[in-house]
């Protein structure tokens, strides 16, 4: 086995040794919860009753108890593209369940929704608490005690994050998560942004952009590029939650369907009547954690996982700081392009070697820690590895040697850059996150001076007025999840791609998020504290010069501290109304920060 790198063993045992006590707390929920917590066995009649009620053919054999039952948490809906293809699954775990003799039921759903719907329009600032949302649905959904384990549908940007976090606090249930796969490649990824940055200079119309986008976004399956979503998939695998190969196969394929299967077979083999007891809670522990890291690190994976990752390992009792992050930056090479860090898609990614060829590339570096439990093998190696079908026989095949497109996928011994691409930029603004991988070198330190904002359409105007053809440090503040939940911020991408393309020395600087597809404008983001939590972002005006730099690690507004303690904090806008808002005012007001993972839910539970 190789030995695993200096630096991943330091940032592991850091984790670890921060996480003592809360990590052991979890465990010891999760222990109560088997030995003591509500079963089928523990259930009156009654209950009992209800449970198995409308479940036809499984009836006697939920009423027995005998066999392992599987709560399906689903995701489906059919206008989110990724989740289209979920809905006739339950009726094939069905299936599949009963060929080895367990059963299943739909336990619950959950909310699903689109970013790329809401990008820049009202819905997206729900996007954010819509994880903790799907947390607390999944919650309910496995709170009833019917279930031995939990087959978990969802790939998209906040729903496995909802669904692993709601999934821990039943963690002595063993958990796969099984994805349905990328739609197929659509229009190149650099004809898409071209109309985009022309239409955000008024040289195309609506029509040309809808028919540009349409051509990208054309059927169902994941969106290809990749943002948050695909780095979801990315992150099962290098934790161990999927089956092995399984992220990135299209739907409605054979191959897809006996992928599907696999996981349902598995999933009846590690119950904890068996010998072969893996809990989910056991699996995601400080090292799977570690990895998860490291995965985003070396693919150039969303930034939006510096919020999602430690909510989620606080779910399982395990601290992580956005600390860990760029220390494991300096040392996990970037070793996969994937638009938009690189012309091609997923599809060109798996085509290239893909999931496998990155997991034991990384492992062989000593990048990956191979000995976690996993939901399948013996080790994280035997997750490397592809499925395959020789007529209706599913095999796994090893990982590619080589890869077959180093334009997209090398080995970490030779990579696209030497860091991973996250830095942790802090300053007399706070700490934030700043993006490198798919930023220009010389464009990675700006100074200049600040243009301030309290609403992205309000950059949007100052664009077509012509106010930012200069140098410039866009400040768009009160974004953060106590102000409005923390939206996305990418539909400002072609407008200061525009400028930066002009000539001009641009970056962005805000206490909101960016999407997991944004790339070239240097960023700082998730800047914390946010404007409403006492950040000193509140303070900076038009024409103080910023200073960002992923070099030095700095992010910095260059103005006398005397100064700066006897201004006045910007006045915050008023709570936004309609579609939906004002019902999540509770989350917004209990959030906590954005390194912490911003989430009123976990606040208040104490975790």
């Amino acid at each position: 086995m190789t030995e695993i790198h200096p630096v991943v063993a330091a940032v592991t045992a850091r984790v670890v040794e921060r996480s003592r006590d809360s990590r052991a707390a979890y465990l010891d929920l999760i222990r109560r919860e088997r030995e003591s917590g509500v079963h089928r066995p523990t259930l009156a009649c009654g209950n009992l009753a209800h449970g198995f009620a409308a479940s036809g053919e499984d009836k006697a054999a939920i009423r027995s108890g005998r066999a392992m039952n599987i709560g399906i948490v689903t995701a489906y809906n059919d206008m989110l593209s990724a989740h289209q293809p979920f809905g006739r699954y339950p009726e094939q775990i069905k299936l599949f369940a009963r060929e080895v003799g367990a059963t299943a039921q739909v336990a619950g759903g959950t909310p699903a929704m689109c970013d790329g719907v809401t990008q820049g329009q009202r819905g997206m600032e729900l996007s954010l608490f819509s994880r903790d949302t799907i947390a607390l649905s999944a919650a309910v959904a496995l709170s009833h005690g019917m279930f031995d384990g939990a087959a978990l549908l969802g790939i998209c940007d906040k729903i496995v994050p909802g669904l692993i976090i709601g999934a821990l606090r039943f963690g002595h249930l063993p958990t796969i998560l099984i994805p349905a796969g990328p739609m197929p490649t659509g229009i190149a990824n650099k004809e898409k942004q071209r109309v985009r940055q022309l239409y955000a200079e008024g040289k195309v119309g609506r029509e040309e952009l809808l028919e540009s986008e349409s051509a990208s976004y054309h059927g169902a399956g994941t969106c290809t590029f990749y943002g948050t979503a695909n780095s979801n998939q990315m992150m099962m695998d290098v934790m161990g939650l999927h089956m092995p190969g399984a992220s990135f196969i299209n739907p409605g394929t054979k191959l897809r369907q006996a992928v599907t299967r696999a996981a349902i077979h598995r999933l009846s083999e590690i119950g904890a009547s068996g010998n072969d007891y893996r809990p989910l809670g056991r699996c995601i522990d400080e090292k799977a954690i570690v990895n998860a890291v490291v995965g985003l690190l070396a693919t150039g994976g969303s930034t939006n996982h510096a919020i999602h990752l430690p909510a989620m390992a606080r779910a399982a009792g395990i601290v992580l700081d956005w600390e860990d992050f760029d220390r494991l930056s300096a040392v996990v090479p970037l070793i996969a392009r994937v638009y938009p860090n690189g012309s091609g898609d997923v599809n060109h990614f798996h085509a290239a070697g893909g999931m496998s060829f990155v997991m034991a590339s990384l492992i062989d570096a000593g990048l990956l820690h191979d000995d976690i439990l996993t939901v399948s093998g013996a080790r994280l190696r035997d997750h490397a590895r592809d499925p395959k079908l020789s007529g209706d026989d599913l095999t796994f095949e090893d990982a590619v040697p080589e890869s077959l497109d180093d334009t997209m996928l090398r080995k970490p011994g030779a990579p696209f850059q030497a860091d991973g691409g996250m830095r942790l930029v802090k300053g007399n603004l706070g700490r934030a996150t700043f993006k490198t991988s798919a930023v220009e070198e010389h464009r990675r330190t700006i100074e200049a001076p600040a243009r301030v904002f309290d609403h992205q359409d309000d950059v949007l105007k100052a664009f077509k007025a012509g106010e930012l053809e200069r140098d410039v440090v866009v400040v768009v503040r009160f974004q953060g999840p106590r102000a409005n939940g923390m939206p996305e911020l990418h539909k400002l991408t072609p407008q200061l791609g525009v400028l930066q393309d002009r000539g001009h020395k641009v970056a962005l600087v805000t206490d909101g998020r960016m999407s997991g597809a944004s790339g070239k404008v240097p960023a700082a983001i998730h800047l914390s504290p946010e404007a409403l939590g006492g950040g000193l972002i509140a303070k900076i005006r038009d024409g103080d010069i910023v200073r960002l730099s992923a070099e030095e690690g700095l992010l910095q507004v260059l103005v006398d501290d005397a100064e700066l303690a006897a201004r006045d904090d910007a006045v915050a806008p008023p709570p936004a109304t309609g579609t939906g808002r004002e019902l999540f005012a509770f989350m917004r007001h209990g959030a906590d920060g954005a390194e912490q993972g911003a989430s009123a839910m976990l606040a208040a539970a104490g975790l």
